[in-house]
């Protein structure tokens, strides 16, 4: 059986070599751009060890970088949580059959989508007091914030991945009794959310990276108090953001790594052959 692909062709001699000499082409330039940059900040002075040094001190991170980190921390997971159960219930209702729940879901989702976050930040910290007769802290209003904005994103990915599941499934369902309510939760949102694991991770990460913007509220969040607090004290800005960068990085990184282990482990037990039955009786005909 042949296995030639009528939607792709292989490139032949010349498109490889013209893929060749691009990717040398950009790579050289992309090498030149970081030599530029590196070259301007050392003529600034920003490579001068004394710059570095207070990353070399534990005063430094236990008073700046640490607490900054874990109130990150605290706002991301607490935002996760609360954005998936957001997009969950906000996905099953714009599905509903009943008008009266998918219309008002469904302009509630697009709202929340189409605000910028930083004014839904910026609303709940300034104007909900007017409201409710009292203030909101700096950490609910990072975390509404954050849950309004993702869980609508991730309510029409829960959407479209629950879309994507073959319509039999739930017709088979329907077939042996099973309720809506059964049917949604025991085979379509478990399937989408398969489906969807790479746009769900994709919006986690962006979550945790938008808790920065609590700067506006002043939640002392990690850009807060590692780039902002401590380049006040020791007037290494340059510093500060590139070590708060790489620290963004590796936690991205190993929230992108859980999901793939997550997604492969997931596929594995969905595609496990089932073990042949050993406790069969064989009943021998008599002759």
């Amino acid at each position: 059986m042949s296995t030639n692909s009528v939607l792709y062709d292989h490139p032949g001699p010349r498109a490889r070599t013209r893929n060749a000499v691009l990717t040398l082409v950009f790579g050289v330039g992309l090498v030149a751009l970081l030599w530029w940059v590196y070259r301007r900040f050392d003529e600034a002075g920003q490579w001068e060890a004394s710059l570095w040094q207070p990353f070399a001190e534990p005063a430094t991170w236990t008073q700046f970088i640490w607490p900054g980190l874990r109130a990150t921390l605290q706002a991301a997971a607490v935002g996760m949580l609360l954005s998936l159960a957001f997009g969950i219930v906000f996905a099953v209702a714009r599905l509903s059959d009943h008008r009266w729940i998918s219309i008002p879901a469904g302009a509630v989702v697009e709202f929340f989508r189409a605000v910028p976050l930083l004014l839904m930040i910026f609303f709940v910290f300034y104007g909900v007091p007017f409201l409710i007769q009292g203030p909101v802290p700096a950490f609910w209003a990072v975390v509404i914030g954050l849950t309004l904005y993702n869980g609508s994103v991730l309510a029409e990915a829960f959407r479209a991945g629950i879309r994507s599941v073959p319509g039999g499934q739930a017709e088979a369902a329907y077939a042996i009794g099973m309720r809506k309510s059964q049917v949604m939760q025991l085979i379509l949102l478990p399937q989408a959310a398969r489906a969807m694991l790479p746009v769900i991770v994709s919006q986690l990460v962006v979550l945790l990276k938008d808790t920065a913007l609590g700067y506006i509220v002043a939640y002392p969040e990690l850009l807060q108090r590692g780039v902002n607090d401590l380049a006040a004290n020791r007037g290494n800005i340059v510093a500060a953001a590139i070590v708060v960068a790489a620290i963004y990085i590796v936690i991205n990184s190993l929230l992108t790594a859980f999901a793939g282990w997550l997604s492969g482990r997931t596929q594995r037990r969905a595609f496990r052959a089932p073990r042949p039955a050993t406790d069969a009786t064989v009943v021998e005909p008599q002759g």
